[in-house]
């Protein structure tokens, strides 16, 4: 299972497979599941990457929406391959809530991007209430550090650079999302374990591996599910 590689060169996107894009999309409506989906409303996407997910969500919500991301390459690519009237991406910072020139949002977004902020997710977590409209929402997916593939890579120093982890970057518990959003003073917290689905599968293992992985997450052993769906609101 290889991934694109940002301008620094840290794996940040799964490479392209059936697989891949099946897991997308499925998370892309679970995002949206939790959403009040309306023309009048917006998004923004932390760490949009090649802008796939920004453009999912503008089609099948009719959001309004601003995918985001640091590496200037990816945005790029994401301007470049996908165009519609309610979507658009920028080289932002979100933990520089200036400049975004008092633009809030109803809800902000992210596929795996609240673990690369480990060391400073309380003051991540505080820029983004800035961000939101009153009773906005966020909604992340996160690895789940219960996992046993994704304690191994990030547990073990050899893994995390056969995996080009960032130094910094780390997966954590249910217990510890729901601690640092407490604490971030949030409310109306959720956190699920979802998604049994790996990328880059072999496409006739697509179909069982989401109908076990439906089955798991009705019993305890869903807490070995991949990620975290976490769910709060301002």
């Amino acid at each position: 299972m290889e991934n694109l590689k940002d301008d620094r060169g840290y794996n940040q996107i799964w490479v392209d497979a059936k697989s891949t894009r099946v897991r997308a999309s499925r998370r892309c409506d679970y995002m949206i599941s939790n959403m009040h989906p309306s023309p009048q409303k917006n998004v923004l996407e932390i760490g949009c990457g090649t802008g796939a997910n920004s453009h999912m969500l503008a089609t099948r919500t009719g959001m309004q929406v601003l995918g985001t991301d640091l590496c200037e390459p990816f945005i790029a690519e994401a301007e470049a391959n996908f165009l519609l009237p309610n979507l658009r991406y920028e080289t932002l910072d979100f933990n520089q809530p200036a400049r975004f020139d008092g633009q809030l949002f109803d809800y902000i977004v992210g596929n795996g991007i609240l673990h690369h902020l480990y060391p400073q997710l309380d003051q991540a977590l505080a820029n983004m209430k800035i961000l939101l409209k009153p009773g906005g929402r966020i909604i992340f997916m996160e690895p789940n550090l219960l996992n046993p593939y994704v304690y191994l890579i990030f547990s073990y120093p050899l893994l995390r650079q056969a995996a080009n982890l960032e130094p910094v970057e780390m997966a954590f518990s249910s217990s510890f999302a729901k601690k640092m959003l407490r604490k971030a003073r949030y409310n109306d917290i959720k956190v699920e374990y979802r998604d049994f689905l790996l990328p880059g599968i072999p496409d006739f293992l697509i179909k069982p591996f989401i109908w076990i992985g439906g089955l798991i997450e009705k019993t305890p052993l869903k807490v070995a599910s991949q990620s975290l769906g976490i769910i709060a609101s301002k």
